[in-house]
C-alpha cells in the first residue's frame, strides 16, 4: 500500500505545478505521468526539466507512471489534456472516490464537456471542477491564487474537498455549478486565441479590450444556453480566467494567437507545440455546439477559420465588416 496521500494524474506544466502546490508543506502526493523516463527523471532530480524546469519539487512529490497506484488514493486531481481525460479514466479498473476536473475543454468527437467524459467513464466517483485564472509557474512558486472549485456533489463534497486542496498561498471558492465552471475554462482558450492574434498583427490595446468585452459576451450567451449561471461565468472561472489568458504570452492560447497573427500556418505551430493549447482543438467543436444552440458567437468562429488556415487579417477584416448592431445583439 503506498503512502497516504492525494494524486494528481498528469505531469505536464499545470500538473507538476498542482503537486508542488499541494506538497510544498510535506503532504504526500503521487503524480503520474504517463512516460515512465519523466516519472524516473522526476523521482531523481526533484524537478520536471521538460514541462517546469522553474521548479524545485518537494521531496514529499513521488511520480510514477502505473495507475494502479492512484486508485488507491482517495482523491485524484486529473490534469491530463481534455481529449485523454476519457482514456485515461477508462484504463483505471476503480478511479478513485473524488475526481477533481483541471483540465479545461470539450471533448472533441461528442461534444461533451469534461464532467460528461468523467461520469460515464467513471459511474461510480463523484465529480468536482477546479478552474480559475491559474498560471502554472506562479502556483508552483507558492505565489497567491485563487481558483473555483465546482462540486458536482454539493456541499458534502466540498468538505471532504476544500481542507485537502486548500493551502495558505491556494485559496479555493465553492460553487456547484459544474457546468458554468467548465464553459468558463473551454470558451476562455479560445478567446485567448483571438487575443493573442490581435497582438500578433498589432492591432493595439483597444482592439484587444474591445476583443475581451465581446469575447465575454458570447461566453454567456453559450452559457445561457446550456445552463450555467451568470454569476459562475463573472467569477474566477469565467471572467477572471478571461482575462489572465487573454493578457499574457504566459498563455500557450495566446501564444499560439500571437503567432497566427504574426503570419505562420496552424499546421506547423500545432505539430511542434510540446505543450496543449487546448483553444485549438475545442474551437471546432465549440462552433458545432454553439450552432446547435442557436447561439451566435462571431469570435469563436473567426478563430475556427484561423485554425483551418484563413489568414489572419483576412478573418479581422471580416469581424470589422459585420453589420452594424446594438451592443446587446451583436
Amino acid at each position: 500500500m503506498s503512502e497516504p496521500g492525494i494524486a494528481v494524474i498528469g505531469a505536464g506544466a499545470w500538473g507538476t505545478a498542482l503537486a508542488q502546490m499541494l506538497g510544498a508543506d510535506g503532504t504526500p502526493v503521487l503524480l503520474w505521468a504517463r512516460d515512465a523516463a519523466l516519472a524516473q527523471a522526476i523521482n531523481a532530480g526533484h524537478s520536471n526539466e521538460i514541462y517546469l524546469p522553474s521548479a524545485t519539487l518537494s521531496p514529499s512529490i513521488r511520480a510514477t507512471s502505473t495507475l494502479a497506484e492512484v486508485e488507491e488514493r482517495p482523491i485524484a486531481l486529473l490534469v491530463t489534456p481534455a481529449q485523454a481525460l476519457g482514456g485515461v479514466l477508462g484504463a483505471m479498473a476503480a478511479p478513485p472516490r473524488d475526481l477533481v476536473l483541471c483540465a479545461k475543454g470539450i471533448e472533441a468527437g461528442s461534444g461533451r464537456l469534461m464532467n460528461e467524459v468523467a461520469r460515464a467513464a467513471a459511474p461510480g466517483s463523484a465529480i468536482a471542477v477546479l478552474s480559475g485564472p491559474n498560471f502554472a509557474h506562479e502556483v508552483a512558486a507558492g505565489l497567491p491564487t485563487a481558483a473555483t472549485l465546482a462540486c458536482h456533489g454539493g456541499e458534502a463534497q466540498w468538505q471532504r474537498l476544500a481542507p485537502a486542496i486548500a493551502r495558505p498561498a491556494f485559496r479555493p471558492y465553492y460553487s456547484d455549478d459544474v457546468t458554468g465552471a467548465e464553459i468558463g475554462g473551454a470558451v476562455k482558450n479560445v478567446l485567448a486565441i483571438a487575443c493573442g492574434v490581435v497582438e500578433g498583427l498589432g492591432l493595439g490595446l483597444n482592439a484587444r479590450s474591445a476583443l475581451i468585452a465581446r469575447g465575454y459576451a458570447e461566453m454567456l450567451r453559450f452559457g445561457e444556453a446550456l445552463g450555467a449561471r451568470t454569476a459562475t461565468l463573472a467569477g474566477l472561472c469565467g471572467l477572471g480566467d478571461l482575462v489572465l489568458t487573454c493578457t499574457s504570452t504566459a498563455s500557450r492560447n495566446f501564444s499560439l494567437g500571437k503567432a497566427l497573427g504574426e503570419g505562420q500556418l496552424a499546421a506547423d505551430l500545432l505539430r511542434d507545440r510540446r505543450t496543449v493549447a487546448e483553444g485549438a482543438y475545442t474551437a471546432p467543436v465549440l462552433c458545432r455546439l454553439a450552432a446547435r444552440h442557436g447561439v451566435t458567437m462571431p469570435i469563436v468562429n473567426a478563430v475556427n477559420r484561423l485554425l483551418a488556415g484563413t489568414p489572419a487579417r483576412a478573418v479581422a477584416h471580416d469581424l470589422l465588416a459585420r453589420p452594424l448592431a446594438a451592443e446587446a445583439q451583436d
